[in-house]
């Protein structure tokens, strides 16, 4: 069972002219009604005509309709008055709201960790597919030596590449070695040749 709750003396007092209010305009809503009811009687005839007395009724009638909506009016700035105290002083309210917006707000906050988690899994396990398909094939080696893969694609370009073609600093080392042994070789003959026929 929940202890009440002891409101300072000014919300106290604004509490109790609240329930006056109420009070009030109930009472008048239904004393005007009761009296517009008791006007709609037939009464036998009196020294005043009939005429004077349905203009009277009539009149009567409009100032009591008149207050039934005065109290009604009264009553509904009750209702918002209440409204504004509930939402300015309600402060257990006000804190239950937020501390079940919090949890609802942690709980989504997990929801997409878990998404995000799973999704790093599955992309890991994907990378680690793609790099062991490129390692073992045969794009990813050169001369048995294991390159990165823009590496790979680097040089595969440079091979068809003009440039590598016309540019003699730019060919294989090994070619430019087989190169300079058969121009000293070819030296080595040529001299050889001379030599012989100068002796003759």
């Amino acid at each position: 069972m929940a202890t009440q709750r002891v409101l300072p003396q000014s919300k106290e007092t604004l509490l109790q002219n609240y329930n006056k209010r109420l009070k009030d305009d109930i009472r008048s809503i239904l004393d005007n009604f009761t009296e517009i009811i008791k006007t709609a009687k037939v009464e036998d005839e009196t020294q005043v005509s009939r005429a004077t007395q349905a203009e009277q009724d009539h009149y009567e009638m409009h100032v009591r309709a008149a207050n039934i909506v005065r109290a009604g009016e009264s009553l509904m700035k009750l209702v918002s008055d209440l409204k504004q105290f509930l939402i300015l002083n309600d402060f257990p309210s006000v804190n239950e709201a937020i501390s079940l917006r919090n949890q609802q707000l942690r709980t989504l906050q997990e929801e997409c960790d878990k998404k995000l988690i799973s999704l790093r899994d599955e992309i890991a396990i994907d990378l680690y597919e793609l790099e062991e398909e490129y390692y073992s094939s045969s794009c990813g080696q050169w001369d048995g030596v294991e390159l990165p893969l823009c590496e790979t694609f680097h040089r595969q370009d440079s091979w068809g590449s003009p440039e590598m073609t016309s540019d003699p600093s730019c060919a294989n080392p090994e070619d430019s070695d087989h190169l300079g042994t058969q121009e000293s070789m070819q030296r080595h003959l040529n001299s050889h040749g001379s030599s012989t026929s100068e002796q003759s």
